[in-house]
């Protein structure tokens, strides 16, 4: 038997207005989940414990099966796993994003946030910027780490966890009210304010119609965490498919291998079906026995605000990632079981991580169940199975006794 996660991030919704009362995942046309829903195990699952942040960091450790309250030491030590980062247990690691700031002729504290993605940089591009503020945000005890399109790293030596604020939680106002109190952060957030406004990668992407990364943001900090091995602790030998450093730190930490997808880049335009065949191949030709495929896409929509574009990456998904594996292992002969399913819900309107339970589908080919007609957050809720430990599904799909 073969076991598969295929992990929309924050593919779930609220209804909509303009799409006639419809979630986005209602107003996709998925005939694929459509397809596997009245033969699966259909409900929700609470994946962020109450009185957690609904973080994609804490719902994916619990998708995997660890529980957040006992191995969450944060977001940025996960990320700090994928980057390679070698963390002292004194060290701080905070996420740096490359966001865009409204560039008004104002005080630093009176812009207004409008993109935590910077229009998703490339990869290339920001570390290019990241190179720069190496040299000129300089400082001792402080270390910037290239990463992954606009997501990067900053260790502090002997450093202190603090709270700080996820850009993408206050999209469109004003940033005065969620800078750190930290007066090193502060300055070193101000300075590259001023460093990055003109930078010649800058000057490029205005000219291209593209949003500038004008500004640095930290948030997310924490310690250097500490995960069971996946393997010891399942008897099932592991992939992780991701663009994403969170994922690949989790994988990381997890001692699970990782395949890198050529063209995969955490965006609407990402390599679904190279995802889909990488974990095909994985579990039907290599020597592995579960895979973990990580889709962002979604997630990246609901934060844009943007329900069309949210509909496209699960339509997406449907196509090019569930149909593929369901396929490519069909055709290799392989009995398995799926778990489709997001991480949290990213509403559109709300453009950030909401902590109500989300849509589970899971299929087994060896053995049929009875659920609804399609699969979607309403339909979730009408069948009455409800996971409030979200981490112990994980022993459910493996089919291992749950506590």
């Amino acid at each position: 038997m073969k076991y598969i996660v295929v992990l929309s991030d924050g593919m779930a919704g609220r209804p909509l207005e303009e799409l006639g009362g419809k979630t986005t995942l209602e107003a996709a046309y998925v005939p694929e989940m459509d397809r596997l829903a009245p033969m699966s195990e259909v409900g929700l699952v609470s994946m962020v414990p109450e009185g957690m942040a609904p973080g994609s960091d804490t719902a994916n450790l619990a998708v995997m099966g660890y529980d957040p309250k006992i191995y969450y030491t944060g977001r940025s030590p996960l990320e700090a796993l994928s980057i390679g980062v070698d963390m002292k247990p004194s060290d701080v690691s905070f996420r740096c994003n490359l966001v865009t700031l409204s560039e008004e002729d104002c005080a630093f504290e009176d812009q207004t946030i409008i993109d935590h993605s910077s229009d998703e940089i490339t990869t290339e591009e920001a570390a290019a910027l990241i190179e720069t503020l190496k040299i000129r945000l300089r400082k001792d005890g402080y270390h910037l780490f290239s990463g992954t399109s606009y997501r990067h790293l900053l260790i502090q030596e002997k450093g202190k966890v603090i709270e700080l604020t996820p850009p993408h939680d206050i999209l469109t106002q004003r940033i005065g009210d969620y800078l750190p109190k930290d007066p090193v952060l502060l300055d070193m957030m101000k300075k590259s304010y001023d460093i990055l406004k003109e930078h010649p990668v800058n000057t490029r992407r205005r000219k291209k119609g593209l949003r500038p990364a004008n500004s640095v943001w930290f948030w997310g900090a924490g310690r250097k965490p500490a995960l069971d091995s996946f393997e010891k602790r399942t008897g099932k030998k592991g992939v992780m498919i991701s663009a994403v450093d969170l994922l690949k730190g989790i994988a990381v930490g997890a001692g699970m291998d990782i395949v890198l997808v050529e063209g995969a880049n955490g965006g609407l335009h990402t390599n679904y079906r190279g995802k889909a065949q990488a974990a095909v191949r994985a579990l039907a030709y290599e020597s592995y026995d579960f895979a973990y495929i990580h889709v962002e896409a979604p997630d990246e929509m609901g934060h844009q605000g943007s329900a069309a574009d949210k509909i496209t990456a699960i339509e997406y998904i449907d196509e090019k990632v569930l149909k593929t594996v369901i396929c490519g292992l069909e055709e290799a002969g392989e009995e398995y079981r799926l778990l489709l399913l997001p991480d949290h819900p990213t509403p559109v309107e709300v453009r950030t991580h909401t902590c109500e339970a989300v849509p589970y589908l899971l299929y087994d080919s060896t053995a049929e169940e009875k659920g609804p007609a399609v699969y979607n957050e309403r339909t979730a809720a009408e069948t009455g199975k409800v996971w409030r430990d979200g981490y112990k599904l994980m022993a459910h799909l493996l089919q291992e006794e749950v506590c």
